[in-house]
């Protein structure tokens, strides 16, 4: 795999008062994107392994892939302007008149779906990874009180 990309997870998710914070890193740095409330539903229930009662729009658009036989490879994360983040996800297909590989724009919050229910690999491009800030220490901080929240509501 090519240098100038770097495979990262989701780290954390942090509901946010317009949305979800999606904490994305490595052993070496986390940033965040943040992403709409239904969005980031959707990247909670697929962590989660939530079964839902009717496909929603990621699950139709996995369903389709796999109808026409379309493997999803990877998705980057290739740009990032003025906290603004931009994708891109990598196709695959193969049939008897050959093999084909397809590149398309794409939201990083549906990027990052689609990559969860396919168990595909999550890359930021360096240039990307090099200038965005570390979160590291506030996912920290934010996994810390997430833990301690059961806590206090159990003691009351």
């Amino acid at each position: 795999m090519s240098a100038d990309i770097i495979e990262v997870s989701i780290k954390g998710l942090m509901p946010t008062a317009n949305g979800c914070a999606v904490f994305l890193g490595n052993e070496t740095k986390v940033f965040v994107i943040y992403v709409d409330p239904s969005v980031g539903s959707a990247i909670s229930m697929t962590i989660n392994g939530v079964k839902k009662e009717r496909p929603l729009t990621h699950d139709l658009i996995g369903h389709l892939l796999m109808g026409l036989e379309i493997n999803l490879e990877r998705i980057i994360i290739n740009d990032v302007n003025d906290g603004t983040y931009f994708a891109r996800i990598i196709f695959h297909m193969q049939n008897e008149l050959g093999r084909k590989f397809l590149e398309l724009d794409a939201r990083p919050s549906d990027s990052i779906v689609l990559a969860l229910q396919q168990k595909r690999p999550i890359f930021v491009a360096r240039k990307v990874f090099d200038v965005v800030e570390d979160m590291t220490e506030i996912l920290e901080r934010v996994l810390k009180q997430q833990k301690e929240e059961p806590k206090e509501e159990g003691d009351q």
